[in-house]
């Protein structure tokens, strides 16, 4: 655990200085702080944040988590020459490299959201499920950069694979998704639907957001069932268990791959 641990400092301390890592915290330090700015409303602000945190988080998580993979390869191999655990080598660069993303994402989102003083109770909770969000976002798809460059050597395949995720995962799923809806809607779908969602973690952290901003009217009958449930403990209970196991499943993936690999 000591050498996790101090694998996992080690791994984040150089993502950090990074300059990508830099840039990608100043640029929710700034979008945010021009939409408070200029913006009429607080919650107006927060659903435009929200769009971009469902897009840019999982992008940059999942193309940083596989780079960092590829570049600090040279220094696994060193550690895996030592009397190491593959296990404590692979958990350490992921924690790495996931706490340093969630950190430059929280500090550059949460900084304006102080500095304008938006912090009335119930600002302050939807911007911790804001947050929370995002860094749920963040070690889920680290999680599937390292699934997925741990099983290939060639760093464009496996950045393409990663590309190839997340563009399912934020855009084609959801029009899959309405088409389902479309073909089946004389039918009861609110409760499969459900399960659907549950499938994909960008929806689940949207839906929970937004049921936070109470927009749940706006969604129609859906909605309101979608307020039933995820607006109860155990509903919230239940999407804590989806997103956590969506960050379990991809990391158990890839460290049964790296235990195999062929350094």
């Amino acid at each position: 655990m000591r050498q996790m641990i101090a694998l996992a400092r080690q791994s984040a301390r150089e993502l950090m200085r990074s300059w990508w890592t830099a840039c990608y915290g100043f640029f929710f330090m700034l979008l945010a702080s021009a939409l408070f700015a200029f913006g009429e409303e607080p919650a107006q602000a927060v659903v435009s944040v929200l769009d971009l945190v469902l897009l840019v988080v999982p992008f940059v998580s999942i193309v940083m988590g596989v780079l960092s993979f590829y570049t600090s390869r040279e220094f696994a191999e060193l550690l895996l020459a030592q009397p190491v655990a593959r296990a404590t080598v692979f958990f350490g660069q992921y924690l790495g490299s996931s706490v340093s993303l969630a950190a430059a994402f929280a500090l550059g989102l949460g900084a304006p959201f102080a500095w304008y003083g938006w912090n009335a109770r119930e600002q302050s909770g939807t911007l911790a499920v804001l947050l929370l969000g995002g860094i749920f976002l963040t070690f889920i798809f680290v999680a599937f950069a390292y699934a997925i460059a741990v099983r290939t050597e060639n760093r464009l395949k496996a950045l393409g694979a990663a590309i190839f995720l997340w563009l399912f995962l934020a855009l084609v799923y959801d029009g899959l998704l309405l088409g389902v809806i479309m073909a089946f809607s004389s039918y009861p779908l609110e409760k499969p639907l459900l399960g659907l969602i549950a499938l994909n973690p960008l929806d689940v952290a949207r839906i929970l957001i937004l049921l936070r901003l109470d927009v749940a009217a706006l969604m129609g009958y859906t909605g309101a069932v979608f307020k039933q449930f995820f607006g109860s403990s155990l509903g919230l209970g239940v999407a804590s268990v989806c997103l956590t196991a969506w960050v379990v499943l991809p990391l158990a993936v890839g460290a049964k791959a790296y235990a195999r690999r062929d350094f």
